[in-house]
């Protein structure tokens, strides 16, 4: 299946098959473009894709200095991956507005796998949450946004149920994104703490002070086999598989944003980003469909994406506004419902004016 992205000139960029990329010429102006090295953006970062008449460079970043160089003073990327919750919160709390955004949704993940409990904690279902303490590396995480949303949407909990701990540090050795603690729009009465200088999520579990983890990654305790620890749903693919059937929400991470005074500089780019971006994909769709040999280190990958489009449809990860508003709108409503965002969003105010009416065939 190959995907059209409608409505935008693919000849504007360039396309240099499997060679490697021709040298730039001396005049042509940089786009240095930042993000993870997903096999979504391989064409991008190996040269076979960029727009015509730039010299384009692909630098890999994680999202702690993503964020970082976005909203701090550097602003060193013309193009940036960024955390889409993380830009929500500060346009509406801060007026942020040095970058826009692009509506191609490149981090996606469903967030059951990230929800750990103590086995003596009592906690077997998702009600049982009620009334415990939990502890997270940052309330206003995004994977955190989501999974109080669906335990609200789906099981009635609410934020306030739960008690919360945030701690000062993640035991993936993460740089956290500063003090936010004090900075959420929250009642006074909200049971929300701090946890003690340089104790991570892990510690907290260990020693019994917290009953339960919600978190992004991956916590050091459950990597290390800790026998006390284990996943509240232990078979999150079916959890996850059926929240999809059930709500047909794929939740968004990461987004791609844009330089404001380089957009206007450029007004094609925008448009031409989203494309590369697209065609970019559709590269990474056509590796894990190839059954000549595979392209994908793992042996059954192709019938992992043959159930994932029978359950998702053939575009799964589908770019532009009008395939994403069900996330978006959710989005808009849960960073504002949960203390993050002082006002609810109207989704296209965030995006570049160019890009709210691109789809994908």
């Amino acid at each position: 299946m190959k995907t059209a992205v409608a409505g935008v000139v693919a000849g504007t960029l360039g396309n240099w098959g499997s060679r490697s990329k021709p040298a730039a010429a001396a005049n042509e102006p940089p786009i240095k473009i930042a993000g993870y090295a997903y096999d979504r953006v391989r064409a991008i970062q190996d040269g076979r894709l960029g727009p015509k008449g730039f010299n384009t460079s692909f630098h890999v970043e994680n999202i702690y200095s993503l964020n970082e160089n976005l909203f701090g003073a550097s602003r060193k990327y013309e193009v940036s991956e960024t955390g889409l919750i993380p830009f929500v919160t500060k346009y509406a709390n801060d007026g942020f507005r040095d970058y826009t955004l692009l509506p191609v949704f490149i981090s996606r993940m469903f967030r059951h796998r990230n929800i750990f409990v103590r086995k003596d904690s009592g906690i077997e279902k998702p009600e049982d949450l009620r009334g415990k303490r939990v502890g997270t590396p940052g309330y206003g995480m995004s994977a955190c946004t989501w999974i109080r949303g669906f335990l609200q949407d789906m099981h009635g909990i609410k934020p306030e149920d739960m008690h919360w701990i945030e701690t000062t540090a993640s035991s993936d050795g993460g740089k956290l994104q500063g003090d936010k603690f004090g900075q959420y729009l929250l009642p006074d009465d909200f049971p929300l703490e701090k946890g003690p200088p340089g104790v991570d999520e892990s510690d907290l579990i260990i020693a019994g002070d917290v009953d339960a983890l919600m978190t992004a990654v991956t916590p050091k305790v459950f990597l290390d086999g800790n026998p006390k620890v284990r996943r509240l749903y232990p078979d999150f693919r079916s959890a996850e598989r059926a929240y999809y059937s059930k709500t047909g929400v794929f939740p968004i991470m990461h987004v791609i944003a844009i330089r404001r005074d380089f957009a206007e500089s450029n007004p094609e780019l925008p448009r031409t980003s989203f494309s590369m971006y697209s065609q970019a994909r559709q590269a990474a769709y056509d590796d894990l469909e190839t059954t000549t040999s595979l392209k994908v280190t793992l042996p059954w990958v192709t019938q992992e994406f043959e159930d994932t489009r029978a359950l998702m449809g053939d575009n799964f990860w589908p770019y532009g506004v009008k395939a994403n508003l069900k996330e978006l709108d959710l989005i808009m409503r849960y960073t504002h419902e949960q203390g993050l965002a002082k006002r609810r969003l109207e989704v296209a105010e965030i995006f570049h004016p160019s890009t709210l009416g691109l789809s994908e065939g």
